[in-house]
């Protein structure tokens, strides 16, 4: 806003004042117009800016399915020398690579995919993420561990809710008897986006809604899952996550063993015994961005620790 010398400005509403009173035959009403023409500002302030809650390694407006120099050959696409955040790159996004970025004074690995962009000839969903060794032993005691913080700044949108949202991460882990794929996922948790206004009133994705895609029967895919509400996030919120896949005894039945997928999502807990646990012979763990079958997402991981334990 301009600022004014204050002598002038009140000796000219004084001038103003005084020839008013002198030339009209209704000098209050005469005076109430003048004065209040004086005080508008000439010039306001501008709009708050629209991008405002745009995070700084967010990427924003158009874009294209797939970019130049980005159609790597295989999914175990190079990886950044030294990459920050653990496990093996599994890139199937011709979108992007993996990449990093320095966000509130910490390092962050970028994962960015849009939706048909897995250019590998296949009719899976596009992903950019990072596989962590499975523990192979299904003794009591045996696990996966994976922590780390995530942010999420936009996921998949279509026109129906049921496809709507990308997976942030997922338990993974064979079982006997066959069914299902050949690798398939456990639980997968999902981020969906809720929207809100932003300053020029349109509708943005401002917080996220966290699902627990789980199975209902080993091998379940598609109808053989339910997705379960976990909690809402907010956008860019950074957000403590602890994911552990393992085998533990059961408190009922010492005999039994129990397959739990537990996390610890922004200090919440949400803890699942797996179906069928003697089928299972495996305990892994995904991480990044997966599915995207509208838009473009863009997750971000930081301070990411892994271990794991292999009991007979």
């Amino acid at each position: 806003m301009k600022k004014y010398n204050l002598t002038f400005k009140y000796s000219s509403i004084l001038i103003l004042i005084f020839f008013v009173s002198f030339t009209s035959c209704d000098p209050e009403e005469k005076t109430d117009e003048i004065l209040v023409d004086f005080i508008v500002d000439p010039d306001p302030d501008p709009d708050p800016d629209p991008n405002s809650g745009v995070a700084s390694d967010e990427l924003v407006g158009a874009y294209t399915t797939c970019n130049d120099g980005f159609s790597n050959p295989s999914r175990n696409a190079p990886d950044l020398p030294n990459a920050i955040n653990v496990g093996t790159i599994d890139d199937r996004t011709c979108y992007s690579d993996y990449s990093e970025s320095t966000v509130n004074g910490k390092q962050w690995g970028v994962y960015n995919i849009t939706d048909g962009s897995n250019h590998l000839g296949t009719t899976l969903q596009p992903r950019m993420e990072r596989s962590l060794a499975r523990s192979q032993k299904t003794g009591v005691g045996s696990f996966a561990h994976f922590k780390g913080t995530v942010r999420i700044l936009e996921v998949g949108k279509t026109s129906s809710d049921s496809s709507d949202g990308t997976y942030i991460m997922q338990a993974k882990g064979k079982h006997t008897g066959g069914g299902g794929s050949a690798d398939p996922a456990i639980c997968l948790y999902l981020a969906k986006p809720v929207y809100g206004a932003d300053s020029n009133g349109s509708q943005v994705q401002v917080s996220f809604d966290i699902f627990r895609e789980q199975i209902n029967v080993r091998g379940g895919e598609g109808s053989g899952r339910d997705i379960v509400f976990l909690k809402n996030v907010k956008k860019n919120e950074e957000i403590a996550i602890d994911l552990k896949v393992g085998f533990r005894q059961d408190p009922n039945d010492a005999s039994k063993k129990i397959h739990y997928a537990d996390a610890i999502i922004g200090g919440t807990a949400f803890n699942w015994n797996i179906p069928e646990p003697d089928r299972g012979t495996q305990s892994g763990i995904r991480y990044g961005a997966y599915r995207v079958k509208g838009g473009r997402a863009q997750i971000r991981w930081a301070d990411t620790t892994y271990s794991k334990a292999e009991i007979d």
